[in-house]
């Protein structure tokens, strides 16, 4: 089917374009062109002076609409998520299991698989985890811990190799034996739940890091002394870094300081739990953010709108800048900015409309239109 967006403000990665037309033909964007030059004869939809954006792209989320991936990883928890995440303009993610049972890592990888044969934008799994620093475990349970090896990471890639999209790790525990076969694998290493002294952050990011999960949270801080993995990931030019903008998980003036070092480098995540009062995960909710059992700060209460939202009134990011920490740099991350997080003939049609008050009004799902 083709059919017209008219009348709204387009941020197409690149540049912000008024007075112009993006023209959708099946799962693709055709064109984007002024709008006195929209003639053919196709459905045409009043954006009513909304924002136009590429469909959010969350690389870090563990839950939505009433279910938590790391208590159920299941097909129809997956639904559910899938259902919340486009209700909130992300039309790509990535669901996240934390340091669980080797049960429950597999379980989530095989719901992914199956999945992914009818989920459009369900890009694999993010396993953050179990080879982390107790040291810093944050929420993550201490029993599930372990050290990598290549044995376990063999044997982890035989059931997860290609669903596999991302895995944290401690760079401190991990062995270039253990980089090399991930990174063979096609796995994106991210930094995190970390102890590593600034060396040892450096390093792996010349041995294969290229990411590093919520800056600041669970990893050693930027001392004068001792200047730790955030500065490592400050100081590595090829590390891109997730960071929760919720002014919880960060102060909105970290994220402010983190964007004025990082630039580009820099993307959103929402890190989303949602409550539970079984499993290995137990969360209730405060405010806009969820604790466990032990009042221990869990996941956020983050949309991705809400993420750019605040990005744009707390932080003083652009708006167009902020979009595309939740679009194009994600799809950057993880090598899949040639289809994904930009508005240009050829790419994928996963858009998000937005009025100003950044409500979502619509969502586009590989072409899908989709009306809130």
């Amino acid at each position: 089917m083709r059919y017209l967006f008219t009348n709204c403000t387009i941020y197409t990665g690149t540049s912000v374009l008024r007075n112009h037309a993006v023209l959708v033909n099946d799962t693709l964007i055709e064109a984007v062109l002024p709008a006195v030059e929209t003639t053919a004869e196709v459905p045409r939809y009043d954006c009513h002076g909304g924002i136009l954006s590429p469909g959010f792209i969350d690389l870090q989320l563990y839950g939505g609409g009433g279910k938590l991936f790391s208590v159920e990883p299941t097909v129809e928890a997956l639904a559910s998520i899938r259902a919340h995440t486009l209700r909130h303009g992300t039309t790509s993610f990535l669901p996240t299991m934390p340091t669980n049972s080797p049960a429950m890592m597999q379980a989530a990888v095989a719901a992914v698989r199956e999945a992914q044969l009818t989920m459009p934008g369900l890009l694999g799994v993010h396993l953050e985890g179990p080879y982390i620093n107790p040291i810093k475990k944050g929420a993550h349970q201490e029993e599930f811990i372990q050290q990598p090896t290549p044995a376990s990471i063999t044997e982890l890639l035989a059931y997860a190799k290609g669903i596999l999209r991302i895995m944290t790790l401690a760079p401190e525990l991990t062995t270039p034996e253990v980089i090399g076969q991930l990174r063979t694998a096609g796995v994106i290493l991210s930094a995190g739940h970390s102890n590593a002294t600034y060396e040892q952050g450096s390093a792996a990011f010349h041995q294969g890091f290229t990411a590093a999960t919520h800056l600041f949270n669970a990893m050693s801080q930027l001392g004068s002394r001792e200047p730790g993995l955030v500065g490592a990931i400050y100081d590595a030019d090829m590390a891109r870094a997730s960071i929760i903008a919720d002014g919880v998980h960060c102060a909105f003036s970290a994220v402010r300081i983190s964007k004025k070092m990082l630039g580009e480098r820099l993307f959103l995540i929402t890190d989303a739990v949602d409550e539970s009062t079984e499993g290995a995960y137990r969360f209730h909710r405060k405010d806009n953010y969820f604790v466990d059992e032990q009042g221990i700060l869990g996941g956020s209460a983050l949309t991705m709108p809400g993420a750019v939202r605040n990005c744009v009134e707390q932080v003083g990011i652009p708006l167009a800048e902020a979009l595309r920490m939740a679009t194009l740099y994600p799809a950057q991350a993880i090598g899949l900015d040639d289809d994904l997080g930009q508005i240009h003939p050829g790419y994928v049609a996963d858009l998000c409309l937005l009025n100003d008050k950044f409500e979502v009004q619509a969502t586009v799902l590989k072409g899908e239109l989709q009306w809130y």
